[in-house]
């Protein structure tokens, strides 16, 4: 019996030993909590200038959202809007528009999470009505946008939403040359709109609908394919009829007032700038091509201890009371 007794007393001993040194120990961790600690490692972060298209083509409706039809541009900041959620935090947005030959920043890439309402609510507000001029010269608008991503700091890459619809209609022999170096800056430019073709929609200056533009109201050949006159009555230039049997660059003479996506196209100046290209086909896809590995951008960051101790000092606060939950009587039952 006093063995027993004994046994007991050393028992209760060591158990209100353990207990101390359990609450101590959870004390220490939740004391350590408040000097902030941390360590560093590295994760993969996101920056980017995002540019859109704000061209009347991009009013097209031949996208679906909810089974309803959308425009082009509708469809692209709702995909965007939704991206925006599987960005990491300290990934940076910012936006830019397109229209006639360049593209114009709004505003420098800011961080996701603290300004994610802000990003929403300008991205809300983007819309045609914010073009100044109704051209579409969407090569040289790309190397605007390049030029906007190469002067900002922290090199952002490049996203540019566009149908790929050049108007007026570029001249295959006489292309835009630019110095940009294939690679210099990272980017994607995404295509969005249908193959085929549908009619543009045509807006004052207020956005108030005004039918759609006819094929005698927009140019239907680029300036060289109409040809140029000469000294001579009769006579052609003798590139002419090059640029007649040359394949245009996405054009369809006698069928420019209606607009398609220019894949083929859009895939050629992706290629030649050194950018990756995406056909918007879901709002999931885009979301997937803005946090891959190609556009990620490796970063130290300080990763927070915070979590760590105060999850350890609760295991040892649940540690020093394990023996009173197991007299409780729902844990009771189930011990038997």
């Amino acid at each position: 019996m006093k063995v027993r007794e004994l046994a007991n007393r050393v028992v209760a001993s060591w158990r209100t030993l353990a207990e101390r040194w359990l609450l101590a120990a959870a004390a220490t961790a939740l004391a350590i909590c408040l000097l902030e600690p941390g360590w560093p490692v590295e994760r993969a972060r996101f920056d980017y200038v995002i540019v859109l298209d704000i061209t009347q083509s991009m009013d097209v409706q031949d996208q679906s959202l909810d089974g309803k039809p959308v425009s082009r541009l509708s469809y692209a900041k709702q995909a965007l809007r939704r991206a925006l959620l599987h960005l990491p935090c300290g990934s940076k947005v910012g936006w830019a528009v397109f229209t006639e030959y360049r593209a114009f920043l709004l505003f420098e890439p800011v961080e996701v999470c603290a300004n994610l309402s802000e990003l929403r609510t300008t991205l809300a507000n983007i819309d045609g009505r914010m073009a100044w001029n109704g051209n579409s010269e969407i090569a040289k608008g790309l190397h605007s946008g390049l030029q906007v991503a190469k002067q900002l700091a922290g090199s952002p890459a490049l996203v540019f939403f566009t149908d790929g619809h050049e108007a007026p209609p570029l001249s295959p022999l006489h292309r835009p040359a630019f110095d940009d170096k294939p690679g210099d800056v990272k980017g994607l430019i995404v295509g969005v709109g249908d193959a085929r073709p549908s009619r543009i929609p045509k807006r004052d200056p207020n956005g108030q609908p005004l039918g759609f533009w006819q094929a005698d109201e927009v140019a239907q050949a680029d300036l060289y394919g109409r040809g140029r006159g000469t000294s001579v009555t009769g006579e052609r230039m003798t590139e002419d009829d090059a640029v007649v049997l040359m394949p245009a660059l996405g054009a369809t003479p006698g069928q420019e007032h209606l607009s398609a996506l220019r894949e083929p196209y859009l895939r050629l100046i992706a290629r030649e700038r050194g950018l990756g290209f995406l056909r918007l086909e879901s709002p999931d896809q885009l979301a997937a091509a803005l946090t891959g590995p190609a556009l990620a951008k490796p970063t130290q960051v300080r990763a927070d201890g915070r979590i760590l101790f105060a999850s350890l000092a609760l295991v040892l606060l649940l540690a020093r009371h394990a023996g009173q939950l197991r007299r409780l009587p729902l844990f009771s039952r189930r011990l038997r």
